[in-house]
C-alpha cells in the first residue's frame, strides 16, 4: 500500500551551524523559487507511479524551511495538498522553523494552507553556547517565536534541545530545561551532540580545540532530562523524545515503525513499494535532474530480512517496545525463530525484556541503545526464514 507520511526538504538556511552536516546551504543567492519548482516537479512525478492513499502526517524539514517567505511557504503547501490531497481529519502538518524567522505574516499563511505543528530549534537558552555553536537566534528569539505561534493558533509546539556541547555543564542543561519547560511545550526532543565530519566541529575536534563535556556528564544530563520533564508531565516515548499524552511526533513514529514514507527534495531519503532512495543533494543538480526525470542519486532494495533487522531496531527506541505479533503479522514468523538468539543475549545482558508479548529497551538497555540495534545486524540473513 502507499505511504501515508510524506517528508519534504528544504535547504535553505540562514548559515550554516558548525555541527551541522545535513543537506543545508545559506539562502543568499539561492534559486529558491527555481527550487519550489522543481518539488512540483518530483511531487507530480511521484504520485504518478505512486499514487498516494489518505495522508496521516506531513513534514517539512531543513535546513530551514522558514526562511522561505510567506508567498513561497503558501505556494508549497498549495503544492503539497494539490499532489497529496486525501488528508486525514486529525493529519500532524510539521514546519521546522529557526526561532526569529516566524514573523506573524509567515505565521498566518502557515496556519491557513493547514500547518498544525512547528518544532522550534532551540538547542540551549544560553546565548554564549549559542553563538559557539554557530546558532544566529538568542533566547530572546525562541520565547518571541513561541509567543507569536501561540497566538497564531497553533497548539502543537515541539522544542528541539542539544546537550554535551563545547563547554556546556550540568546545571547549564538544568537551567535549559526548567527554561524550555517555562515556555510550555507539547513536545521536546533532546539530542547528544554529534560531532560529523565535514562539520567546522570536525576540524577543531581533529586540533583538539573543542572542549566536549565528559562522556560521564553527558550521561547525567541524559538522565536530568528524562527526571525533569517526566516530573511536569512530558513522558519519555523514544530515546530522544518527550511529549504530553497525545503529542506523540506521528510523523516520527512513521519512521520508528519501519513504515513507509514519501521523501521529496534535495537530499531526502524516501521509502516506497520496499525501495529506499536518496536524492542528489546539490541544489542546481536537484533542479536539472527533475526536467528530465527523477533526482535519485542512490536506490535500495530492501530485503526481507534488512526489513526484519529495520523493524526490530527502529521499533525499540521506542519506550513501548515492539509486538511480537506484529512482527508475526508483517512477516509471517514468529519472531523468536528470527531473533530468539539476539533477544536471549540482550536479555541476559539485562537490556532487553520481554513481558506480555512486547520487547522492549530496559532502563539499562536505554543507555546502551546502539549495543542492542548493532546486535541485530546480519541476524536475520543468516536465519533460515523461507
Amino acid at each position: 500500500m502507499a505511504p501515508q507520511a510524506v517528508y519534504i526538504h528544504i535547504p535553505f538556511c540562514t548559515n550554516k551551524c558548525h555541527y551541522c552536516d545535513f543537506t543545508a546551504y545559506v539562502v543568499k543567492g539561492q534559486p529558491v523559487d527555481d527550487y519550489l519548482s522543481a518539488l512540483e516537479r518530483e511531487m507530480e512525478r511521484t504520485v504518478e507511479q505512486h499514487p498516494p492513499r489518505e495522508i496521516r502526517s506531513v513534514f517539512i524539514g531543513g535546513g530551514t524551511p522558514t526562511v522561505l517567505s510567506p508567498r513561497q511557504m503558501e505556494r508549497l503547501c498549495v503544492a503539497i495538498r494539490r499532489y497529496f490531497p486525501r488528508w486525514a481529519t486529525d493529519m500532524e502538518f510539521t514546519v521546522e522553523a529557526n526561532p526569529g524567522t516566524t514573523e506573524p505574516e509567515k505565521l498566518t499563511a502557515m496556519r491557513e494552507c493547514g500547518v498544525n505543528r512547528i518544532s522550534f530549534g532551540a538547542q540551549t537558552f544560553r546565548d554564549d553556547l549559542l553563538r559557539r555553536i554557530g546558532r544566529i537566534h538568542t533566547a530572546e528569539d525562541v520565547f518571541r517565536s513561541v509567543e507569536q505561534a501561540r497566538h497564531a493558533g497553533f497548539d502543537n509546539l515541539s522544542l528541539d534541545l542539544i546537550f554535551g556541547l563545547p563547554g556546556q555543564t550540568l546545571a547549564d542543561m538544568e537551567e535549559t530545561l526548567r527554561t524550555a519547560i517555562s515556555l510550555r511545550p507539547d513536545h521536546i526532543s533532546t539530542y547528544s551532540l554529534k560531532v560529523e565530519e565535514g562539520t567546522l566541529f570536525y576540524t577543531l575536534y581533529q586540533r583538539g580545540e573543542l572542549p566536549l563535556p565528559p562522556e560521564e556528564e553527558e550521561v547525567e544530563m541524559y538522565q536530568l532530562t528524562r527526571r525533569i520533564l517526566g516530573e511536569v508531565g512530558l513522558n519519555q516515548y523514544e530515546i530522544s523524545n518527550f511529549a504530553h499524552p497525545g503529542k506523540e511526533s506521528r510523523h516520527n513514529l512513521t519512521y520508528w515503525r519501519h513504515e513507509e514514507f514519501y521523501g521529496l527534495g534535495a537530499g531526502a531519503h524516501g521509502y516506497v513499494g520496499g525501495v529506499r532512495h536518496a536524492n542528489v543533494r546539490g541544489i542546481r543538480e536537484y533542479i536539472e535532474k527533475t526536467r528530465r526525470g527523477f533526482p535519485t542519486e542512490e536506490v535500495h532494495h530492501v530485503s526481507r530480512a534488512e526489513a526484519m533487522e529495520n523493524f526490530m531496531i527502529f521499533g525499540l527506541r521506542v519506550l513501548s517496545g515492539v509486538e511480537e505479533s506484529e512482527f508475526e503479522r508483517r512477516f509471517g514468523l514468529p519472531l523468536d525463530r528470527v531473533f530468539g538468539s539476539v533477544l536471549a543475549a540482550l536479555q541476559q545482558k539485562g537490556l532487553l525484556e520481554i513481558e506480555s508479548g512486547r520487547v522492549r529497551l530496559t532502563e539499562q538497555g536505554l543507555l546502551f541503545g546502539n549495543e542492542v540495534f548493532a546486535a541485530f545486524l546480519g541476524e536475520a540473513e543468516n536465519t533460515s526464514i523461507d
